[in-house]
C-alpha cells in the first residue's frame, strides 16, 4: 500500500490517542483532587467555621491589660503615707515589628523618639523573648508629653507602639520611712522561678521590700483588661468591652507620722536606726534607718547609675538597720544582766569596789571610771563595767544565755517585715556547734558588758526592754493593725514571719521595779543625764560598744569607722510604759550621745499624748452659758503641765 499524504495523517492521529487504561487513571486522579478540594472547603467553611472565626477575631481584636492601682498606705491616724499618681507607659507589640535587627530603622526611630539607647530596647526585647508574642511588652514607663506626642504622630510608621494609662507609686520624698514602707519593681526572672510568684508574669509590678513586699497580695489588687478592635496596621479603631480592674486594699499602718518625723529628724546626717514601739500591743510607732534611699527611683525603672551608687555605699542604704544591723549591744545588755542576776539571787548581795577595772583569769578588764563602791542600785546609772564583769563571772555563760534568749535575743522577733535577722547569743553549746571548741570562762567576762560574741538588733533590744518594764510581758512587733488583714492571711503572715512572738516570762515584781527605778536614775544623774526631760518619767540605759577590743583596756573611742557604736534604750513612763525606744548611732562615740536622740522621740510622743488627753477633757466639759473669769485656784502641777506643753509646741 502506498504511503499517501492522507494515510500518514490517519496513522499519526491514531498514535496520539491514549490507551483506555491511561485515560481512566487520569480521570480518577482528577476526581480525587476535586474530592480533596471540596473536602477542604467543607472543613474550612462548615466544620471549622467557628474555630477560624475565633482566630480571625483574634487577629482583629487585641486584649489590652488594665493594671489595678495598688492600695494606699496610711498612718495610724489616717494620714496618707504612700499614694498613686497617673502615668503613661509605652508598650511594644512584637507581632507588629517588621525588623528587630541591630541596624533596624524601626528601632532607630523608636530610640530617637523615646530617648532610649537601641541597646536598651534590644535588652528589653531579649528579656521578654520567652513570653507569648501577643503579650504587649512594657518598653518605657512614665513617658513625658513629648514622647506621647511622638507615638501619636507616628502611628502609621510605628504600629508596634502603644500607650496605656496606669497608676504609679508615689512615695515620700528624701527616703522618708523608706525601709519600713519598702518599694515596688518588676518581678525578676529569679522570682518567677519561686512558687510564691507562680501567678505573676514577666513585667508585673510586685512589692520588693518592706510592707510593700509583706502585704503585696493585698495591695496589688486584680488587673482588668480592654478588648479593642484594630485594623491591619494594628491601629485601634474601636472597643468591644472591658473587665474593670479591682483596686488593691488600702492599709493602715501602726506608724504615727509625728513620731516618725521626730525619729527621722533625730537621725539626720547620722548612720544608724531608731525604733519606737508600744510595748502593750507590739505596734511599731516609728522606724527610721540611715542612710536611706529613694523608693521612687525603683517605682519606674531603676537606672544603673543609681543602683551602682547605693550598692557600693559602705553604709549600706538598702539595709534596714532597725531589724538587720546585728551588732554588739554594749552596756544596754546590762539590763538583761541585771534581770539574770536578780532572778538568780546573785546581784542583790553583790558589792564591788571599782578602781577602774578588775583582773579575771590573769587578765585585766578595764572600766571607763573609778566608781568606788558599787551595788545593784547604782550599777545601772553608773554603767559600771567592773560590777558586770563580776556578775557575769558569778552567773556563767549558760545562765546569761538562758535569760537573754528568754527575753528574745538570738531569735527573730517575728515583725512583719522581710529579711529580719536573729542576732547571736553565745553559750557553751553555741561555741561547740559553730566553732567546734569549748567555751573558756574568760570569754564570759566581756559578754557581761554586751561585748564579745553578743550581737543584737535595735528591734530586739526595744522589745526586751519593753517586756522587762511591763513585768515580763513581751509582744510581737508588727507594722499593720491585725484588723486590717483578712483572716485567711493572718496565719500565713505568722508562718512566714515566725519568731519568738508574744510571750510572758516570770519576773519578780521587786526585781523589775528595782531595774526600772535605776534606769530612771540614769536619765537624771547617770550616764544618760543628757536625755533628761523635765516633767516626763523617762528612764533608759546607754551603751557604748567599742569596735576595738575592750578587754585589752582600750578606752579611746577611736576615729571614723573605729569610733564606738552609741546605743540607747529607754521608755516612758518607767513602769508599764506606753512607748519604748531603741537608738543605734553607728560610730557615734559614747552611748550618752544617743540618749538625746531617743529623748526627742519620747518628748514628741508624750507631748502629743498629753495634748490629746487635754483636748478630751475639754470636750467632756460642757460649755458655760456665759464667759467665766479664769480659775486662779488650779493646781500648780496642772499649770506646770500646761506651761510645758505650750513650750514644747
Amino acid at each position: 500500500m502506498e504511503n499517501t499524504p492522507q494515510a500518514e495523517v490517519v496513522r499519526a492521529s491514531n498514535e496520539e490517542k491514549l490507551a483506555p487504561g491511561k485515560l481512566h487513571a487520569a480521570q480518577y486522579i482528577i476526581a480525587i483532587i476535586l474530592v480533596v478540594l471540596l473536602g477542604g472547603l467543607w472543613r474550612l467553611q462548615v466544620v471549622g467555621a467557628s474555630n477560624y472565626k475565633v482566630l480571625a477575631e483574634a487577629n482583629r481584636i487585641r486584649r489590652v491589660p488594665v493594671l489595678a492601682p495598688r492600695g494606699k498606705l496610711f498612718d495610724r491616724e489616717g494620714r496618707i503615707l504612700v499614694d498613686n499618681y497617673p502615668s503613661v507607659t509605652c508598650y511594644i507589640l512584637r507581632e507588629q515589628i517588621h525588623d528587630a535587627g541591630k541596624d533596624s530603622p524601626e528601632l532607630a526611630m523608636i530610640s530617637r523618639g523615646l530617648n532610649m539607647p537601641v541597646d536598651q530596647i534590644e535588652t528589653i526585647l531579649h528579656h521578654y523573648q520567652l513570653a507569648p508574642k501577643y503579650e504587649p511588652i512594657p518598653l518605657k514607663k512614665d513617658i513625658n508629653p513629648d514622647e506621647q506626642a511622638f507615638i501619636e504622630a507616628h502611628r502609621n510608621e510605628l504600629p508596634e507602639l502603644e500607650t496605656q494609662d496606669e497608676q504609679r507609686r508615689l512615695y515620700p520624698r528624701d527616703g522618708f520611712a523608706a525601709h519600713l514602707i519598702g518599694y515596688v519593681g518588676e518581678v525578676s526572672e529569679q522570682m518567677l522561678d519561686d512558687e510564691r510568684y507562680a501567678s505573676y508574669s514577666a513585667g508585673d509590678v510586685v512589692g520588693r521590700s518592706g510592707v510593700e513586699q509583706t502585704y503585696d497580695a493585698l495591695l496589688r489588687g486584680t488587673d482588668g483588661y480592654r478588648n479593642i478592635i484594630v485594623n491591619s496596621h494594628g491601629k485601634e479603631v474601636g472597643q468591644l468591652g472591658q473587665q474593670l480592674a479591682i483596686p488593691g486594699q488600702d492599709l493602715k499602718l501602726t506608724i504615727d507620722l509625728d513620731i516618725q518625723m521626730a525619729a527621722e529628724r533625730a537621725l539626720q546626717g547620722k548612720t544608724g536606726a531608731i525604733v519606737a514601739m508600744d510595748p502593750h500591743t507590739g505596734e511599731i510607732l516609728a522606724m527610721a534607718s540611715r542612710p536611706t534611699f529613694d523608693p521612687n527611683a525603683f517605682a519606674v525603672r531603676l537606672t544603673k547609675a543609681y543602683w551602682s551608687q547605693i550598692v557600693n555605699d559602705p553604709d549600706h542604704p538598702l539595709l534596714n538597720k532597725a531589724i538587720q544591723a546585728q551588732l554588739a549591744p554594749g552596756s544596754t545588755f546590762k539590763i538583761i544582766m541585771s534581770v539574770a542576776g536578780l532572778q538568780e539571787g546573785v546581784a542583790q548581795d553583790l558589792h564591788v569596789q571599782c578602781n577602774g577595772g578588775a583582773t579575771f583569769y590573769g587578765h585585766f578588764y578595764a572600766c571607763d571610771k573609778h566608781h568606788g563602791a558599787v551595788n545593784i542600785n547604782n550599777a545601772i546609772p553608773y554603767s559600771c563595767d567592773t560590777f558586770y564583769y563580776t556578775l557575769a563571772n558569778r552567773l556563767g555563760i549558760d545562765t546569761i544565755a538562758r535569760y537573754a534568749t528568754a527575753l528574745g535575743l538570738a531569735q527573730k522577733t517575728g515583725i512583719d517585715l522581710p529579711d529580719e535577722v536573729s542576732g547571736t547569743m553565745p553559750s557553751t553549746a553555741w561555741k561547740l556547734k559553730t566553732q567546734h571548741q569549748p567555751w573558756y570562762a574568760g570569754e564570759t567576762i566581756s559578754v557581761g558588758i554586751g561585748q564579745g560574741a553578743v550581737a543584737a538588733t535595735p528591734i530586739q533590744l526595744a522589745r526586751a526592754l519593753g517586756g522587762i518594764a511591763s513585768g515580763g510581758v513581751l509582744r510581737r512587733p508588727h507594722m499593720v493593725f491585725p484588723d486590717e488583714i483578712p483572716a485567711e492571711m493572718k496565719q500565713a503572715v505568722l508562718e512566714n514571719f515566725s519568731g519568738s512572738g508574744d510571750r510572758t516570762i516570770a519576773l519578780s515584781t521587786d526585781n523589775w521595779q528595782l531595774i526600772t527605778d535605776a534606769m530612771a536614775q540614769t536619765t537624771i544623774s547617770g550616764t544618760g543625764a543628757a536625755a533628761h526631760l523635765d516633767g516626763i518619767d523617762f528612764a533608759g540605759k546607754t551603751g557604748t560598744a567599742q569596735v576595738v577590743n575592750h578587754s585589752a583596756g582600750a578606752t579611746s573611742l577611736g576615729k571614723g569607722n573605729e569610733r564606738a557604736n552609741a546605743w540607747f534604750v529607754g521608755m516612758a513612763p518607767r513602769r508599764n510604759p506606753d512607748i519604748v525606744v531603741a537608738v543605734l548611732w553607728e560610730h557615734g562615740g559614747w552611748g550618752a550621745g544617743s540618749a538625746p536622740l531617743a529623748a526627742r522621740v519620747v518628748n514628741t510622743f508624750v507631748t502629743k499624748q498629753r495634748k490629746q488627753q487635754n483636748n478630751l477633757r475639754i470636750a467632756e466639759v460642757p460649755k458655760p452659758a456665759t464667759l467665766a473669769p479664769p480659775d486662779t485656784t488650779a493646781p500648780v502641777a496642772e499649770k506646770q503641765l500646761e506651761k510645758q506643753t505650750s513650750a514644747t509646741e
